[in-house]
């Protein structure tokens, strides 16, 4: 019986099984295109005493975060216009100076301390990958290559300062002991520090579908409800919280050590606990359907790809996500049906999509070709791609959406 990694209640509430598929960042190159790709059942569980939902344990952190991961944060202008309003509000909100000093897990490239940096604000970012940290460092920054944890927490206390505010976006879902981390922010953090954290709202993926969230590497699926029992099991509180737009939409809360915090628990907290709360997510129902509704997506998707086929129409894909792994394997769609995926990452272009096989290209490939329809894989970020692809109108190109339901521009049917 598998056990929540939080409260080690059994798990007996389903949420979704997407099948198998292999990790969703393994992308291959031409050599291990020849070569059999582990795949790994993909199954979400909820815990009825806690409320995380979570994956089931069959593949390893040093696994799915290796040397050459392929996840580059500041690809995104919309990520990066985001991470900067973050560290603008955060320097006035908290009063940082040269004085202070801002430690971020998960650093991935140093898109976001960029920001502290140019302020000659101090930070230290912490991050297990290779190619990431390599690309954060030739920035300027300081970066401590490693996977956070409570002992590194110890040691980097033993050689220095408490930071004033650790930020940890997008990271508390990608860490398979998430009670270890959380005691690590709490042995890290000074006193009266803040600790800032987003992750995607599971309020918010199980409304909307968005089932592509969805992979190995996140662990942890987080309602506001679950974040309190987490955060409180280690003596730490959440005194704010913000519902942002960020992948489809996030929650960015806000901690602080109990008792020696500085700030008022503000009435945003309850306001989301309250609206969690009445959607049902400490109720079985809630999850209920969920199955049903990510079926639909796969069965639409499909047979718009089947149709253009048919019709003799060509389809190219934009950003090879991890979204775009998840749908691509749960679908069983190959490269007869979507020709290839162009993607800004130069880490990614001329290799190939983990399960699917589909190439990665760079963008004068999609306009030599001319497809006739593009399906934006990270719907999230719809408007700053149809920006930046605008031109596929004037060969007729046409943008296409799967997550949360079937989008073809121009159309209001089905083909």
């Amino acid at each position: 019986m598998t056990k929540c990694r939080h409260c080690a209640a059994s798990l007996h509430l389903s949420l979704v099984d997407l099948g198998s598929a292999p990790p969703s960042n393994a992308y291959l190159n031409d050599q291990s295109l020849q070569t059999p790709e582990k795949w790994y059942p993909l199954r979400v569980m909820v815990c009825q005493r806690c409320w995380l939902a979570q994956t089931e344990d069959f593949a390893q952190a040093s696994e799915l975060f290796t040397a050459d991961y392929s996840y580059f944060s500041g690809i995104s202008t919309t990520w990066l216009a985001h991470c900067e309003n973050f560290v603008i509000e955060a320097t006035r909100r908290f009063r940082l100076d040269s004085k202070s000093l801002v430690v971020e897990l998960a650093a991935n490239d140093g898109h976001l301390l960029q920001y502290f940096q140019t302020r000659s604000i101090p930070c230290l970012g912490v991050e297990p990958t290779a190619s990431t940290a390599a690309v954060a460092r030739h920035r300027g920054l300081a970066i401590l290559e490693a996977f956070f944890s409570s002992a590194l927490a110890s040691q980097l206390v033993s050689e220095g300062p408490k930071p004033d505010l650790i930020v940890a976006n997008n990271v508390l879902a990608h860490v398979p002991d998430i009670n270890d981390f959380i005691n690590g922010v709490g042995i890290l953090l000074r006193a009266d520090g803040v600790a800032v954290f987003e992750f995607h709202h599971l309020l918010r993926l199980v409304e909307g579908a968005q089932f592509d969230t969805i992979y190995h590497e996140h662990f942890s699926y987080l309602s506001l409800i679950a974040a309190q029992k987490l955060f409180s099991s280690r003596n730490l509180e959440i005194f704010d919280v913000e519902e942002l737009e960020t992948h489809g939409g996030s929650l960015r809360v806000y901690v602080q050590h109990v008792g020696t915090g500085r700030f008022e628990t503000l009435a945003a907290v309850r306001n989301v606990l309250e609206k969690e709360e009445r959607a049902g997510v400490t109720s079985e129902a809630f999850y209920h359907g969920f199955q049903l509704s990510v079926q639909k997506i796969k069965i639409d998707f499909v047979s718009f790809l089947i149709n253009a086929c048919k019709n003799g129409q060509s389809v190219a894909g934009y950003g090879a996500a991890a979204k775009a792994n998840t749908l691509l394997n749960f679908a069983g769609i190959r490269r007869d049906l979507v020709h290839f995926i162009v993607d800004r990452s130069s880490a990614k272009q001329g290799k190939f999509m983990p399960g699917s096989h589909i190439p990665i290209v760079n963008e004068e490939f999609l306009r030599s070709t001319k497809p006739d329809y593009i399906v934006i894989f990270p719907w999230n970020i719809r408007e700053e791609v149809t920006r930046q692809l605008g031109y596929i109108r004037g060969w007729n190109g046409r943008f296409v959406t799967a997550v949360p339901e079937l989008v073809v521009e121009g159309m209001c049917e089905l083909p």
